[in-house]
């Protein structure tokens, strides 16, 4: 299947073809798996047909992915913006991947903001902001990765997909929907799957290495927010966690410790909405997520300067915790039919 307008996919093909020789694809910061897993299988491709590619992402990212690195390996912007500044200056094309916002490109915002240089962007989140040259948008599907996957197909480029970047990519699907277990209700996401893993991805090990591969701190993280920061409102079918940089510290949090929390309130009975705050450098970061028709994207854009999917969204607050953690429960029961109509 190829899910996108052919006479773009050949503009982009001819453009590429003719035009292109230097290329550096972006994800967001941040990343999580989709978002490294998209990145690193793109750019697998890109240089299996003979682009000078490189991945470069805003900040570090769970150490957990490293797994999908190669000699390539991403570069983390934070830690080396010279080598990143001059990349970017000589770059013919930049990807801009699973983000629909250039707020979410981090640190790296105020040095592409007055570039010229032409965008791809690929990404699965409603309403993109972006001005893009080339636009490959569909809320539909589980990930980037698949939309990755579907992008290479229609463009020709299948065939340069090694095992490498095939794990890649199905690590981005797997990420994305829980291992298969949400958003993963269309045939051609298994389909896709199935043709990764016939290139070489191995399905047990990238679940090994996504939610099986955690440090004792991070399991001991996780007991202390289910057991004494877990809050629920029945009445409204929510519930809430929030970490403090204390206690980030107390637990000797690294990047991704917290990946997937915000899901666990979901598998109690009769909680339909999860929050998950967390205090980072002056800032108070939010997870949401949902089940049936509750719309966590229009929630998080109402209140905390954020979006994403229906049932997935992210936001945050310059508010102190305490405050901005008042003001969620607040907001409940203004939504609370809404809620209980799930």
């Amino acid at each position: 299947m190829k899910r996108f307008d052919l006479n773009t996919c050949k503009r982009v093909s001819d453009w590429l073809s003719t035009s292109v020789k230097n290329v550096v694809i972006i994800p967001h910061v941040n990343p999580d798996g989709d978002a490294i897993g998209s990145a690193v299988g793109l750019n697998d491709v890109l240089l299996n047909a003979g682009y000078a590619s490189k991945v470069i992402v805003p900040n570090e990212f769970p150490t957990y992915l490293n797994y999908i690195g190669s000699g390539n390996e991403p570069l983390i912007y934070e830690q080396n913006s010279v080598v990143a500044h001059q990349l970017i200056d000589q770059a013919d094309a930049l990807f801009y991947l699973d983000f629909n916002d250039s707020k979410r490109l981090g640190k790296l915002e105020s040095y592409l903001q007055n570039k010229s240089i032409p965008i791809v962007l690929i990404d699965h989140h409603p309403d993109p902001q972006i001005k893009a040259d080339y636009q490959f948008s569909d809320t539909d599907v589980s990930s980037t990765a698949e939309l990755i996957y579907d992008f290479i197909e229609s463009i020709g480029l299948l065939d340069q997909l090694s095992a490498h970047g095939a794990s890649a990519l199905l690590t981005g699907i797997i990420a994305d929907t829980g291992s298969f277990s949400h958003n993963a209700s269309r045939a051609s996401t298994y389909r896709i799957a199935g043709d990764l893993m016939h290139r070489g991805a191995d399905k047990e090990q990238i679940n090994e290495a996504l939610f099986n591969n955690f440090s004792e701190h991070r399991m001991r993280l996780l007991g202390y927010c289910l057991s004494e920061k877990l809050e629920i409102f029945p009445q409204h079918k929510a519930a809430l966690i929030a970490l403090t940089a204390e206690e980030l510290e107390r637990f000797n949090f690294q990047p991704g410790d917290t990946e997937g929390f915000v899901n666990y309130p979901l598998s109690i009975s009769g909680v339909v909405f999860s929050a998950f705050f967390v205090e980072k450098n002056g800032t108070v970061r939010i997870s949401f997520r949902s089940k049936g028709n509750f719309e966590t994207n229009i929630f998080s854009a109402n209140h905390f300067n954020g979006g994403g999917h229906r049932n997935a969204a992210g936001g945050e607050s310059k508010l102190p915790i305490d405050q901005a953690l008042a003001l969620f429960r607040s907001l409940l029961p203004e939504y609370s039919k809404k809620l209980n109509r799930n």
